[in-house]
């Protein structure tokens, strides 16, 4: 099956198989919040970006191989529902930006700057610290050596615009300015995103919208 990216509540995984990485997408929660899975190919070892509910669903996703950590993208409730349950069931190291570790209620075991690396059996993560939604959001880049780019931007990215600043022209404006540098900027139109909730999309959908997100002011 040709991975598309669109989940459902309640329904399957939708599976992303790259040569190194597999990437198991699901949606999970009253606020459809997306959770991904990913395996690397070489060691079986697994990463979950988000436990953000549903833990019998994130736990039975993992499956009996169990995870060595789990990324928290930010520091908003929805992110982190099922967190300590399922740190409790898999002992797994837990990551989140260094400037929202705080408000996560479950301890950070290894806090995030930007640019740091973030290993998943051979696979490597680049962090990158976008701030303006929270203080301490981060986006995950896999620069697949066999393809494009892969970015898992929590809340940051989606389609059609950048997170939510709350009306705040400050964080917009630092919200838009790291997403522009570190994402657009750094990046090619082939690059796969991965929000928080929802569909998927590409940097190439995107990027002509820009000035209009820049207009608009969100």
């Amino acid at each position: 099956m040709t991975y598309s990216g669109a989940v459902r509540v309640g329904g399957p995984a939708d599976v992303h198989e790259l040569r190194d990485l597999m990437i198991s997408k699901v949606a999970v929660g009253p606020m459809d919040n997306n959770a991904y899975l990913l395996r690397c190919r070489a060691t079986d070892e697994q990463l979950l970006i988000d436990a953000a509910n549903d833990a019998g669903t994130l736990l039975t996703l993992i499956g009996d191989d169990g995870i060595a950590s789990v990324v928290t993208t930010h520091q908003h409730g929805d992110h982190w529902q099922a967190l300590a349950e399922v740190v409790a069931a898999t002992g797994a190291r837990t990551y989140a930006g260094r400037d929202d570790a705080e408000g996560i209620p479950v301890a950070t075991d290894v806090p995030v700057g930007d640019g740091d690396t973030i290993r998943v059996g051979r696979v490597e993560l680049t962090a990158r610290h976008l701030v303006g939604h929270t203080p301490g959001s981060i986006a995950l880049v896999y620069d697949d050596p066999h393809g494009h780019p892969h970015v898992f931007t929590g809340d940051c990215l989606f389609p059609g615009g950048v997170g939510n600043t709350r009306k705040d022209p400050e964080a917009f404006a630092s919200l838009i300015h790291d997403v522009e540098t570190k994402i657009f900027d750094a990046l090619p139109d082939e690059t796969w995103v991965y929000p928080g909730h929802g569909n998927d999309t590409t940097l190439g959908a995107e990027r002509p919208q820009l000035p209009e997100w820049r207009a608009r002011g969100w």
